[in-house]
């Protein structure tokens, strides 16, 4: 069953899930020792998924069960043998970068695309990178202005 929440009501819940997927996606293996995101080539890696929660869990081969919908995103659970994600789609880059500011706090990696966003351990994501493309972020590194 999908809930439609109100618009802040969206961002709170997200906010309050934050720290669990974090803890999902934090240390480990890093990327580069800088903490920059990662540039490491792929070749589906040039053509990223489109923002549609269900497009890209068809593409990492999860049948994904939509918990949150709002105007301001859109959020899916993934449970697959590779590990366990979540996808979020914005409808605008804004909203998403407001979204990656509030997740610093919290750190960890997190796999970017345009209007989207996947939150998994850093080696579900690299797996996750080579089906849909994108760039993993690491947002414990302060990022560089």
């Amino acid at each position: 069953m999908v809930r439609k929440l109100p618009r802040g009501a969206a961002l709170a819940v997200t906010l309050a899930v934050l720290p669990l997927a974090a803890a999902c996606s934090g240390g480990g293996e890093g990327d580069k020792a800088s903490g920059k995101a990662s540039d490491e080539s792929s070749p589906v890696s040039a053509v990223v998924a489109p923002a549609k929660v269900e497009v890209i869990a068809e593409l990492t081969g999860c049948e994904v069960k939509i918990r949150t919908e709002a105007e301001e995103l859109r959020e899916g659970v993934c449970q697959t043998g590779d590990g366990d994600y979540l996808i979020t789609t914005f409808p605008k880059d804004e909203l998403k970068e407001v979204w990656l500011e509030s997740a610093s706090m919290y750190g960890g990696k997190y796999l970017v695309g345009p209007r989207w966003a996947v939150s998994a351990k850093p080696d579900v994501l690299k797996k996750l990178k080579a089906k849909v493309g994108g760039t993993i972020r690491d947002l414990s590194q302060p990022s560089a202005s």
